[in-house]
């Protein structure tokens, strides 16, 4: 007996008092006479009636009793077990209807609930077993039916699952909802002839629905049964008029089957009784160019391309398919030019219009024009990876502002946080902007990304890095990236050019940076930089007749030879004791950017400095 169970004995023996006054004794006394007889008869009574039998019966209604205890803390148990299925407790779910189980094996919800919980965690065949029982304890209960059905699909034993959907929808009209999963088991067995008449009882259950008439046509189809196949499209489109969605479904079949003219056919009556269908006239445009009908097609094409209520990415993808299919001719190009009107005209807000415009001017090399349709497209859709990474790529090549720039790398990197193409592209908008510590961290971030998959981005990324490490003074890190850059591709010039400029800085390493340098003018003999590069290895080599030779040639390949350039053939002059060349050069330099801090004091006093 439990805590609360003997709290309530005892109250009950003893929570009343005895009466003190004599009538009240008195009144004592006669209720205990009474209730003495009253158990003598009982007991009499008792004992005539059941005779020998009296033992039997109150062993019987103990067990009774005992049973029946058993089963009240099963249900308390049961209910424990449902609180924590409603809160996806499972495991503790579990532990109640288990406990539940030991005293109550037979019952079906308990063993329902335990199969329940075990097809979760797909121990099948436990959940089989439990839920097998519970069909046993209960052979009318529907849902136990449907988990041993669901089960069994788990263990890819479809035609038994199949043979209870069956028993159930055969039992009762309201278990013809489950005709769909029917036809799918009796699908995935390949029973094709028993799925098509599923299929059919559903058709009749729910009428004529898209799904159930795609199945069947498959399944046709999959028979060479075309006739039958056609006949569901055009259940479809009787069903639903003025949807070309399911006309152009049935015309892909026609099409497909070479019945080129009864799929003409099919958009013809739908266009006359729906004549304002643009995605329709661009499918007639297809068939009747495929037939030869050229001038037809344009005006069908024509008429799609006008119409506003049809989407720019179809209209798009008619442009592209121009674009890759037809032999590029004059025509082509006019009627892609008056195409791209329309286009601007009838979907101005459409970015995959302005993607497309900009495809076709790359395809023409027009990278301005490109660059501008596709900035407009990214300004109506920041969410296209390919265009963006398009904006970026040609703002690079046309040397446009890195200010600009920097703007289409922060959408990159907003929009598309995962991919490791726009955080580099970040970092090196960046380091051109002299954001240093921002632009190691998005180029750290590129790296942890790309993870090594795309081995020729890890050495973009390793290069950039080096610039940036020497510009943050961390000179080591620099090194230690265009070492590692060099040993996977010994001739990047990148690397080389800066590599061999920075060792020569430190004078460090010259005859190192001597290579590296002679490597880029003999491949490169007119490049201004690479010139430069050399000459001023060779200045720190003390070698400044050849110094001068290769910065003369820097300076003559450069229109606009940058601050740094002059400044350094002024300082080979001065060494070379030119003085008074030495101090125009320095004056050339004046003013512009990334020349020494010298520079002024060099001028004054005419003199070289390091």
């Amino acid at each position: 007996m439990n805590q609360k169970g003997i709290k309530f004995v005892q109250k009950l023996g003893h929570g009343f008092t005895l009466p003190t006054n004599s009538l009240s004794r008195a009144l004592v006394m006669s209720l205990k006479i009474v209730q003495k007889y009253i158990f003598l008869s009982i007991f009499l009574f008792s004992f005539l009636l059941l005779a020998g039998e009296a033992f039997p019966q109150k062993e019987a209604s103990r067990k009774n009793k005992k049973q029946q205890k058993k089963e009240a803390m099963a249900d308390r148990l049961f209910i424990e077990g449902e609180k924590h299925m409603m809160l996806e407790d499972y495991e503790k779910a579990y532990f109640y209807f288990d406990k539940a189980y030991n005293l109550a094996p037979e019952k079906g919800a308990i063993n329902f609930k335990l199969a329940e919980i075990l097809a979760r965690a797909n121990q099948n065949e436990d959940a089989l077993t439990y839920g097998q029982k519970a069909i046993e304890a209960d052979p009318d209960n529907k849902y136990y039916r449907l988990l041993v059905a669901e089960v069994y699909t788990k263990q890819n034993q479809p035609e038994k699952a199949a043979k209870i959907l069956k028993e159930l929808i055969e039992s009762s009209d309201e278990n013809q909802k489950y005709i769909l999963e029917l036809a799918s088991l009796y699908l995935s067995t390949q029973q094709f002839d028993k799925a098509l008449t599923a299929l059919e009882d559903a058709e009749e259950y729910y009428g004529v629905v898209e799904q159930l008439s795609v199945q069947k046509q498959r399944i046709y189809l999959r028979q060479n049964n075309l006739n039958a196949a056609i006949k569901e499209g055009e259940k479809l489109i009787e069903a639903n008029p003025g949807n070309s969605r399911y006309v152009l479904a049935l015309v892909e079949i026609l099409f497909n089957n070479n019945k080129l003219d009864q799929a003409l056919a099919t958009v013809n009556r739908s266009l006359d009784e729906y004549p304002n269908q643009g995605d329709l006239h661009l499918a007639c445009y297809t068939l009747l160019k495929q037939k030869g009908e050229l001038d037809k097609a344009q005006r069908h094409l024509f008429a799609g391309f006008n119409n506003p209520d049809l989407e720019g990415k179809v209209k798009a993808q008619t442009f592209t398919d121009i674009i890759q299919k037809d032999l590029k001719t004059s025509e082509r190009e006019t009627l892609l030019d008056s195409l791209g009107k329309i286009m601007l005209e009838k979907n101005p807000k459409d970015a995959e219009v302005y993607t497309v415009l900009g495809d076709r001017a790359l395809y023409n090399q027009e990278p301005e024009k490109a660059l501008d349709y596709f900035k407009e497209s990214i300004t109506l859709n920041r969410s296209n990876a390919k265009v963006l990474q398009n904006v970026i790529s040609l703002m690079f090549e046309q040397g446009k502002d890195f200010k600009e720039i920097e703007k289409y790398t922060i959408i990159g990197t907003d929009e598309f946080q995962d991919k490791a193409e726009f955080w580099f592209f970040d970092g090196t908008a960046k380091l051109a902007l002299k954001k240093h510590k921002e632009a190691a961290e998005s180029l750290i971030k590129s790296q942890e990304l790309n993870k090594g998959l795309n081995k020729q981005l890890d050495l973009m990324i390793l290069g950039q890095l080096g610039d940036t490490y020497h510009a943050l003074g961390e000179n080591e890190k620099a090194f230690e990236a265009y070492e590692k850059v060099l040993v996977e591709n010994p001739n990047d010039e990148h690397i080389l050019n800066n590599y061999a400029y920075f060792l020569s800085l430190e004078k460090r390493d010259l005859d190192k940076a001597l290579n590296m340098s002679e490597k880029l003018v003999k491949q490169f003999p007119s490049n201004a930089t690479y010139l430069d590069t050399h000459a001023w290895v060779l200045f720190q080599l003390q070698k400044f007749q050849q110094a001068k030779k290769y910065m003369k040639r820097a300076l003559d390949n450069e229109e606009e030879p940058s601050g740094v350039m002059l400044e350094h053939y002024g300082d080979i002059l001065f060494h070379l004791g030119e003085k008074n060349e030495a101090v125009i050069y320095w004056k050339k330099a004046l003013g512009k950017e990334d020349t020494s801090e010298v520079l002024s004091k060099k001028i004054k006093d005419g003199k070289y400095y390091e």
